[in-house]
């Protein structure tokens, strides 16, 4: 299944321009991913929230945070990556409390609190997952530039079972709200430890 923004070629990087990504880590060379070149504040949202409470971006200030787009039917890409933030959150050992991972849903019909809750929690009890009306989803989307495809069908499987094409690829803000960093996928748990560890410690 493809994916968009599962390589970085043309098409990848003129979608990321307007966000104002420099793919070449120019201001911050310490970081292994992509970065926003100057920072920008993350735009702020506020979904309904796995843990059964409201979920606002901007009450995470202070930690680093992983945002990611997927959903919990995901044969393959959104388990891989959630995989690898929970690895580099155990690599972060006692600075880990000070990174959050935040997961929001493409998939508002299949994806409730309580189904985001238990998927998220079999890779790490402290990921969050943010679902809302398509609406609300779609607009946050749109601030963070993620395209996501219609539903698609497989003839041969029953219409409850769908897939979806979306941007696959994570971003990293800082303690005080800023876009800081973009990772594709396949971004090893090593890379994502490395450039959380450089963000925790400004």
């Amino acid at each position: 299944m493809r994916y968009v923004g599962v390589s970085v070629g043309a098409f990848f990087v003129s979608l990321l321009l307007p966000l104002g990504l420099a793919v070449e880590a120019a201001s911050t060379p310490e970081l292994r991913a992509g970065v926003f070149d100057p920072p920008r504040a993350a735009p702020d949202f506020t979904l309904k929230g796995s843990n059964g409470s409201e979920l606002k971006l901007s009450r995470y200030r202070g930690k680093v945070v992983a945002l990611g787009f997927g959903y919990t039917h995901c044969p393959g890409v959104c388990p891989t990556t959630l995989a690898y933030l929970a690895e580099a959150r155990k690599k972060l050992a006692s600075t880990g409390g000070d990174f959050q991972v935040v997961y929001v849903t493409v998939d508002p019909d299949r994806d409730n609190p309580e189904q985001l809750k238990t998927f998220l929690a079999s890779f790490d009890p402290t990921f969050l997952g943010a679902t809302g009306t398509p609406r609300q989803l779609a607009d946050v989307r749109k601030a963070y530039g993620i395209t996501v495809s219609d539903k698609i069908f497989v003839e041969t499987m029953p219409k409850s079972s769908y897939f979806f094409d979306h941007s696959s690829f994570v971003y990293l803000i800082d303690r005080s709200g800023q876009l800081r960093a973009m990772m594709p996928f396949g971004v090893s748990a090593d890379d994502i430890e490395h450039d959380v560890k450089a963000l925790l410690s400004r």
